[in-house]
C-alpha cells in the first residue's frame, strides 16, 4: 500500500482510489481526434496502480505503446459528497504530478470494441505519483504551469488556465458521482505532447517551481495479451 508524501512527511492516510479526468484539455483532445466532452469525462485507478515516480519508473513490456500523459495530481484531505465549490477546494489537502501511464493500442483496441479502458489505464504501476505540497501554497488553481522533459527535450508543457473544466468544478462534479475520501487522489487532465516511452529514457516533471522530479524509465516483462477481450 502506497503512502503518499505531503511536504517531505508521510500523509496520515494511504492512498486510495484515483479518479482520472480525461480530454480536460482541447489541444491534447485534438492530438488524438476526440471529441471535447460536454461533462468530464471520468474514470477510475485502482489504488494499486499507485507507485512514487522518482527513481525507477517501471512500464510493461510487449503490450505496445506505453504513453506518458502528465497531469496535476491533487491530494484529498477531507471527505467530499455532493460538495459545493467552496467545499472541494477546502478538502485538498495537497497538489503535486502524477502520469497516467496509457497502453495506447490496448486502449485503442477497446474503444474499437466499446470496452471499458481499465487494461489500458488500470494496470499496476500505471499512476506514478510525486510527494505533495500543502494546499496552502496555491494562491490560484487557475494558474499552475507543468512540464515534462524526455531525455532533455521538452514533451508536455501547459498550465490550469486552459482546463476545460476547472479544479473547483471537477471535485464538485466527481463528488456528484462519487465519494471522495482521505487519500483519494484526482487526476486532473493532461496537456498536449503525449507519447510513447522507451526502456532508458530519462524523465523530469515540473510543477511550478515548486516541484522537479527525475526518473528513468526501465521495462518489465508482462505475460498479459494485447489488446483486450
Amino acid at each position: 500500500m502506497y503512502y503518499p508524501f505531503l511536504n517531505d512527511a508521510p500523509f496520515a492516510f494511504a492512498t486510495g482510489k484515483a479518479v482520472c479526468v480525461g480530454r480536460n484539455y482541447a489541444a491534447h483532445a485534438a492530438e488524438l481526434n476526440n471529441p471535447i466532452p460536454e461533462q468530464p469525462l471520468l474514470f477510475i485507478k485502482p489504488a494499486d496502480a499507485v507507485v512514487a515516480m522518482e527513481g525507477d519508473l517501471s512500464i510493461p513490456d510487449g503490450m505496445g505503446a506505453v504513453h506518458h500523459e502528465l497531469e496535476i495530481a491533487l491530494l484529498i484531505g477531507e471527505t467530499l459528497s455532493q460538495a459545493s465549490a467552496d467545499e472541494a477546494l477546502a478538502a485538498i489537502a495537497g497538489v503535486g504530478l502524477a502520469l497516467d501511464l496509457t497502453l495506447r493500442d490496448v486502449q485503442s483496441g477497446l474503444k474499437k470494441k466499446g470496452h471499458p479502458w481499465e487494461r489500458a489505464k488500470a494496470f499496476d504501476g500505471a499512476c506514478p505519483v510525486s510527494r505533495f505540497i500543502a494546499a496552502e501554497q496555491v494562491s490560484d488553481w487557475g494558474d499552475l504551469e507543468l512540464s515534462l522533459t524526455r531525455n532533455g527535450t521538452l514533451q508536455q508543457q501547459g498550465n490550469s488556465k486552459a482546463m476545460l473544466f476547472p479544479v473547483a468544478d471537477l471535485l464538485v462534479a466527481i463528488s456528484q458521482q462519487f465519494t471522495l475520501n482521505p487519500g483519494d487522489l484526482v487526476l486532473t487532465g493532461t496537456p498536449a505532447g503525449v507519447g510513447p516511452l522507451e526502456a532508458g529514457d530519462q524523465l523530469t516533471a515540473t510543477l511550478q517551481d515548486w516541484l522537479s522530479v527525475s526518473c528513468q524509465v526501465a521495462a518489465r516483462p508482462s505475460s498479459a495479451t494485447q489488446g483486450g477481450q
